[in-house]
């Protein structure tokens, strides 16, 4: 078997939220050798994003709200990951989706990384992000 390794700006970007995001950025790069690629810190020593790199793959994550919610074993761990997807024209691709009845979980909105973007979920409640907010390595 062939395997081709592009090394283009990837279109999908696994993520997750964490409780103690910095602690869990440590625990991923001493377990897995993921290497920092971006850390941005938010309010109260949480983490408004970051993306860890390994290979040519990005893994982003961030700070989960506080609060009772995923974490808990009576919450869907839903608000907790889900799939990043890079798109072009944001806003259109979001009238999209809210035309063909996708349920708004995040608005649409400009983040202080500068990235535009929004989170909906599909048909069976599983959370998809897209915005135009890409890694290059």
């Amino acid at each position: 078997m062939t395997i081709t390794i592009n090394k283009t700006v990837p279109t999908f970007y696994p993520s997750l939220r964490y409780r103690d995001a910095p602690n869990a950025i440590a625990w991923l790069v001493k377990a897995f050798d993921f290497k920092e690629h971006l850390v941005v810190p938010g309010p109260d020593g949480t983490v408004a994003h970051a993306e860890l790199s390994f290979g040519n793959g990005v893994f982003m994550l961030g700070s989960a709200p506080a609060g009772p919610g995923p974490a808990d074993a009576t919450e869907p761990a839903m608000d907790r990951e889900g799939i990043y997807a890079y798109v072009e024209d944001v806003d259109g691709h979001h009238a999209r989706a809210l035309a063909a009845g996708a349920e708004v979980s995040r608005a649409l909105e400009d983040t202080e990384y500068g990235a535009r973007m929004y989170t909906v979920r599909d048909i069976e409640g599983n959370p998809w992000t897209f915005g135009n907010y890409s890694v290059a390595l």
